[in-house]
């Protein structure tokens, strides 16, 4: 049976929590004592790079791989035993399905050996309370997040760490993917957007414009700025990439940041929330970063960036997330199945 706490023991007892994220292409394990992180153990998937991205087949055939062993590499790290363990938390939306699978069938399995707690916890979520990770400068609720990742980019109204609310969102690409897409135009290879990323350091972000889609509200489009990409190249002479591949770098980056933080400060405008943070793998990226610690300080904003391990996937977003779900008692049952596209 799965336990289902009281509210005394919830509050009064330390809770050591074993997190599982396996939405993509990167097993991730984390050991997390009462909102501490413990360990964060990040096994990466190489066998997708000639394949130009994640294929999803060989991306659930890694996880079997790794997963054993990056679960007890994270005990290790965190000097626990299974025996320790007080809960068991889980990736289970939204993601590649067959990638899903393996970190939901293990903590089940687990969950059921040890007799301990299942907690489900949403991919973006997570990805949202990877600011409220092992810092002294955590955002006070309510705050606004920019979550950007390859799948997802959204704006999220956060008014507690179980209290979320979606206020903007794309309605086609999400900005990783636009970043990686954009790179393969230019010929790099996979993963492209962090190639972009570097070589933009050393071009001009105004040498060339792209387009800029005009959505309502707070919502995105990148799908008009790959398009504006890919016709700009095909009208060039050979060679001109490889010439000017710092320049295009440089205006591709700054055009999706561009889009970004023009609707950030929207939704700072609209709801008055001038806590604004960011979060996803695209969190990563220098220049958005340093473009959100810019704006914030021309128009008065707390900004809040992650520690770069907790930007791209990993498991101590799922265990920071499972913290505070156990506190408030949200398990999950043995029936949990993982989804490919639920929303939150």
């Amino acid at each position: 049976m799965i336990h289902q706490l009281n509210d005394t023991s919830l509050k009064n007892t330390s809770v050591t929590i074993l997190a599982i994220e396996s939405s993509c292409d990167d097993t991730s394990v984390a050991i997390c004592e009462d909102g501490k992180i413990l360990s964060n153990i990040i096994a990466n998937q190489s066998v997708h790079e000639k394949y130009g991205g994640v294929v999803p087949e060989l991306a659930s055939r890694a996880h079997i791989q790794n997963i054993v062993p990056t679960v007890q590499t994270a005990l290790t790290a965190a000097n626990v035993t299974l025996n320790s363990i007080d809960a068991i938390a889980f990736t289970q939306s939204p993601g590649l399905i067959g990638s899903l699978l393996v970190g939901v069938q293990f903590a089940k399995s687990a969950a059921l050996a040890l007799d301990k707690p299942l907690i489900a916890v949403h991919h973006m979520q997570a990805h949202v309370l990877a600011n409220l990770i092992d810092t002294d400068n955590r955002p006070d609720f309510p705050f606004l997040c920019l979550t950007v990742s390859g799948g997802h980019t959204q704006i999220v109204l956060v008014k507690s760490p179980l209290d979320l609310e979606v206020i903007g969102e794309t309605i086609d690409d999400a900005a990783g993917e636009a970043f990686d897409k954009c790179a393969k135009l230019l010929g790099l290879p996979y993963p492209g957007g962090p190639l972009i990323d570097k070589y933009a350091k050393e071009g001009n972000p105004l040498s060339f414009k792209f387009a800029e889609p005009q959505m309502p509200a707070l919502n995105f489009s990148f799908s008009g700025l790959k398009t504006s990409v890919l016709y700009f190249l095909q009208k060039q002479d050979a060679g001109f990439i490889e010439a000017n591949l710092s320049d295009l770098c440089a205006s591709i980056q700054y055009t999706i940041i561009n889009i970004l933080l023009k609707k950030l400060n929207k939704a700072v405008l609209q709801t008055g929330v001038k806590r604004v943070c960011i979060a996803g793998g695209v969190s990563a990226n220098s220049g958005l970063r340093n473009g959100l610690q810019a704006m914030g300080k021309k128009y008065g904003w707390n900004t809040y960036i992650p520690a770069f391990q907790y930007c791209t996937d990993n498991a101590a977003m799922i265990a920071i997330t499972a913290h505070y779900k156990y506190q408030a008692g949200q398990f999950a049952g043995l029936d949990a199945s993982p989804n490919a596209r639920a929303e939150w």
